[in-house]
């Protein structure tokens, strides 16, 4: 069975990174449709203020051709042909504004260029990685079936035992939810319950505004653990997560390493219901319930289940509370 376990960890890690993949890339797609408009605005921008300072160049020809035809044979760029029409003194306001324009529609459109093009590669090696890491997923997941197969009676058995000790812990848990439901309405306050864990640097964060989610989590509690599953039929482990904050209004990526950067941090001790909790390098997100315990959809194989937070301490990462 620990084999099983570790294999567990490491092919949950490998969805968890996958799905970070298609975050990014789905942020780069957007971000590269954005470039390719402002590319497209800015060359337009350059090829209207080019028209024009042509049509000013013959207007002055026509009026001054000896030296305006001396200045345009004896300039070495755009930018040197409008130095010399202004020492002339023959440029006007009109014509300096022109040509800053095609100097800032210049550089936009350099710089769009670059950023396009590093856009682009970036966007063709998240794809190679994400490829990767589906073949990753797809050996590890061929292999844990293996194992589990080797020792399915046993398995069966370990189940049985989990779920019944799950429907205790489960009760429990929706009984303390309650009471502290209560106790909210009654001081028209809501209270949270620290984690009975090992301390860190307190960080105080702003009390939560969604500890209500974790009923909501708790109705997942026995649906199987489903590799990119975020809907009642199975879930992973940021898919409940995203699954639950939805029911109340709230978008999440499914990531656990994308749902890091929403929320602020908050301490170990300082944890409500309704905070996430992070684990295995981010490769691991669960849902903090109060007395302790988070509600999280583990691995291949398990099904959403409350676990101890103690008990994860050794590869506990931290804590975020949505706002």
């Amino acid at each position: 069975m620990g084999q099983v376990q570790q294999l567990g960890s490491s092919l949950e890690t490998a969805i968890a990174q996958y799905q970070y993949a298609n975050v990014r890339l789905q942020r780069i797609q957007r971000e590269l449709r954005t470039n390719r408009h402002e590319l497209r605005i800015a060359k337009t921008n350059l090829k209207t203020s080019q028209r024009i300072i042509a049509k000013r160049l013959v207007t002055l020809y026509r009026s001054e051709p000896t030296s305006t035809l001396e200045v345009i044979l004896g300039a070495k760029s755009l930018d040197d042909m409008m130095n010399r029409l202004d020492t002339a003194k023959s440029v006007t306001n009109l014509d300096s504004r022109v040509l800053q324009n095609v100097e800032s529609s210049r550089k936009t459109v350099e710089s769009s260029g670059r950023q396009l093009a590093h856009m682009r590669s970036l966007q063709q090696q998240i794809v190679a990685e994400r490829a990767a890491k589906k073949q990753e997923i797809e050996s590890k997941i061929a292999e844990q079936k293996r194992l589990l197969d080797s020792i399915r009676g046993q398995i069966a058995s370990l189940e049985a035992a989990q779920r019944a000790r799950q429907l205790q812990i489960a009760r429990a848990a929706q009984a303390r939810l309650q009471a502290q439901r209560a106790q909210a309405q009654d001081t028209n306050t809501i209270v949270g319950v620290s984690a009975t864990t090992p301390g860190s640097s307190t960080v105080v964060a702003p009390p939560s505004k969604y500890t209500g989610v974790v009923g909501i989590a708790m109705q997942a509690l026995g649906t199987p653990y489903v590799w990119g599953g975020a809907a009642p039929g199975g879930f992973d482990c940021s898919g409940l997560v995203m699954w639950a904050y939805a029911q109340v209004g709230v978008a999440l990526p499914h990531s656990s390493y994308a749902q890091w950067g929403y929320g602020v941090p908050v301490s170990v001790d300082q944890l409500e219901p309704g905070d996430l909790v992070f684990f295995n390098g981010l490769g691991h997100v669960g849902m903090y319930i109060g007395g302790g315990q988070f509600i999280e959809a583990p691995h291949t194989g398990a099904f959403v289940q409350i676990s101890n937070l103690a008990d994860r301490m050794g590869d506990y990462v931290g804590a975020r509370r949505i706002l």
